[in-house]
């Protein structure tokens, strides 16, 4: 928290020294950013380095324990179908809303295009692909050559198919794989670790930049931003809450009532693993067992990120409005399987390292541009407060849910 918070605070700093400089010496505000904006440029491509070898690293463990957890039994193997099905209905919602909230709430043309100007000018065009070249271009003949080229979703289909004949292997060498991929997601995690470190250097240099570029419409860009995120977080919350109310079986009033404790945890703390003890107190109070309680729920803070697919397609889909890109029903629908893939692979990750690691792969998936992202993170922690609600919302509605409809296997041992 104190982190997210610096960065903010960084990019403020750095945005109202731009904004002063300019209006009191906008010659010399110009002449600036041949200095500054290298050092935040830098801090992106270092960030940015990260991205293949961490997705690759994180799907593989990811899908891998995704399958351990679906062994251990019935009640664990309903959980993981839950929490898949649940995250689809997310990400699909997402790219309803998202549009349409962009409708409804345009930013001005005046802004836009400053913002659009800061975060690096406009999108190349590509050329439409066939549907046929989209259907060749799934698999990789060099999957190498493929992870050079940033080409994410054929590295995610291979890694995918990999990470699955990883899971019919022997468990010893299962154990010896899954190992490896694991100590390398850790230690790109390390490195990642370092460049956040320098985050507010980076970012206070994006933000100068940004501020001499557009000037106070950066301002009116970037709060139109969060509102959006902040409106499809909503719109998570409630669909969370709907699903609850229909599928799972809950009143609305006596859901709410117990989740007020695991609300107001969230909402300090922003973490959903911090809010576990009062999410197994809820299930309680909703007549969860605790037995598959204590099996489902550190299942769901482990792998279930309900907002997951929401937000960061919506990230994704806001930057390509900015840049002028229409996406195509395949573009979104190729979004939406890495927007699931990625939840599955951002684990108990900080919110600052997987905002760049899930959303990253989505834009460059769907031909939007990545370069926005090193200075949207530094306004996460507002749309951030949004995730941790709906997510915790997600977890103990689909523990009843799961639980429910298991009885007699709490944890999959013999009796």
């Amino acid at each position: 928290m104190k982190s997210a918070w610096f960065i903010l605070s960084s990019l403020v700093a750095g945005m109202v020294l731009g904004i002063a400089i300019d209006l009191a010496a906008p010659d010399a505000g110009t002449a600036s950013l041949a200095f500054v904006e290298p050092v935040g440029l830098l801090w992106l491509n270092a960030l940015k380095m990260t991205i293949v070898p961490l997705v690759v690293a994180l799907l593989i463990t990811g899908i891998t324990a995704t399958a351990d957890a679906a062994r251990a039994g019935r009640l664990a193997f309903r959980a993981v179908m839950i929490f898949l099905g649940a995250i689809t209905l997310s990400g699909l919602m997402s790219l309803v809303m998202t549009p349409l909230l962009l409708r409804l709430f345009p930013l001005s043309a005046g802004a836009a295009t400053a913002l659009r100007e800061g975060l690096g000018g406009t999108a190349e065009a590509g050329s439409s692909p066939t549907f046929g070249d989209f259907l060749l271009s799934l698999i990789p003949t060099n999957p190498i050559a493929a992870a050079a080229e940033t080409a994410i979703l054929p590295l995610i289909v291979f890694t995918t198919i990999f990470a699955f004949a990883i899971t019919r292997l022997e468990p010893v060498q299962r154990a010896t794989l899954s190992g490896l991929f694991k100590a390398l997601g850790d230690a790109m995690l390390i490195v990642i670790g370092w460049v956040l470190a320098l985050a507010p250097i980076g970012v206070f240099a994006l933000g100068y930049a940004l501020a001499v570029k557009a000037g106070l419409a950066a301002f009116g860009g970037l709060v139109h931003y969060v509102l959006i995120l902040a409106g499809i977080g909503v719109c998570c919350i409630l669909l969370g809450l709907l699903l609850t109310w229909f599928i799972v079986g809950i009143p609305l009033p006596r859901f709410v009532r117990a989740m007020v404790p695991t609300l107001a945890v969230a909402l300090s703390t922003q973490s959903s693993l911090a809010s576990l003890p009062a999410m197994l107190s809820a299930s309680e109070d909703l007549g969860v067992d605790p037995k598959k309680a204590d099996v489902v729920l550190p299942l769901a803070v482990a792998l279930f990120r309900f907002t997951s697919p929401a937000m960061n397609l919506a990230v994704v889909v806001y930057v390509a409005w900015l840049f002028g890109i229409e996406l195509t029903a395949w573009e979104m629908a190729v979004g939406l399987a890495v927007a699931i893939a990625a939840a599955l692979s951002s684990v108990s990750l900080p919110g600052s390292i997987s905002f760049v690691t899930s959303i990253a792969p989505i834009a460059v998936s769907m031909g939007v541009p990545v370069a926005p992202l090193g200075l949207l993170v530094a306004v996460e922690t507002f749309p951030d407060i949004f995730r941790t609600l709906g997510n915790v919302i997600g977890d103990v509605a689909a523990t009843k849910y799961a639980a429910d409809g298991v009885a007699d296997e709490p944890t999959g041992e013999s009796p």
